[in-house]
């Protein structure tokens, strides 16, 4: 197995899809283009690694991303609960019916971000940047979305239930039937978005 994922971490093996890798310290492989759908990649740890155009429908729950290359990678419908994000590039990811209950998105460049249908419920994405981002039909009860740019971002259908919103930049974002029950929204722009609470 020692060989293999020598191999796997230089790039030379990329058709990992099934493959139990639970664990398993992959930090700063080359991964770009992989496909690792349906892998077992709980708790493993990914940091620093390239993942761009990546395929990871899989199971990442407590993985490490960290400083991760994520442009463009496929993670819908991944478990991608407890994953750490920290300082990862994620722009133009799809993330649509992803787990993310409680994930760290803070401070993170997720513009163009394809987040439909995603569960964020308790998720910390405060001073986020989600300029033109699709949270469409996205549960993000209880988020923490404090300072974050949402501007443009389409929030139709959203569940904001609890969510704060406060100091949050939602110019010009689309929000026809998001539900805004208990949303904080001090100090929040909201020019350019019809609200009606």
């Amino acid at each position: 197995m020692t060989n293999d994922l020598e191999a796997i971490r230089k790039g030379k093996i990329l058709m990992l899809a099934g493959t139990d890798l639970a664990g398993t310290d992959l930090a700063g492989a080359d991964l770009a283009g992989a496909d690792l759908s349906q892998a077992n990649l709980s708790g493993a740890n990914l940091a620093g690694a390239n993942l761009q155009r990546a395929v990871l429908r899989a199971n990442l729950r407590g993985a490490d991303l960290s400083g991760a290359d994520l442009r463009g990678a496929d993670f819908r419908n991944a478990d991608l609960r407890g994953v750490s994000f920290a300082n990862a590039l994620v722009r133009d990811a799809s993330f649509g019916g992803a787990f993310l209950t409680g994930a760290a998105l803070g401070n993170l460049d997720l513009s163009g971000v394809d987040l439909r249908g995603a569960d964020l419920r308790g998720a910390s994405l405060g001073r986020a940047m989600l300029l033109g981002a699709d949270l469409s039909n996205a549960n993000l009860s209880g988020a923490d979305l404090s300072g974050a740019d949402l501007e443009e971002a389409l929030l139709n259908g959203a569940v904001l239930r609890g969510a704060n919103l406060t100091g949050a930049n939602l110019l010009c974002a689309s929000i026809e039937q998001t539900v805004w029950d208990g949303a904080l929204l001090d100090r929040a722009c909201l020019q350019g978005t019809p609200l009606s609470l």
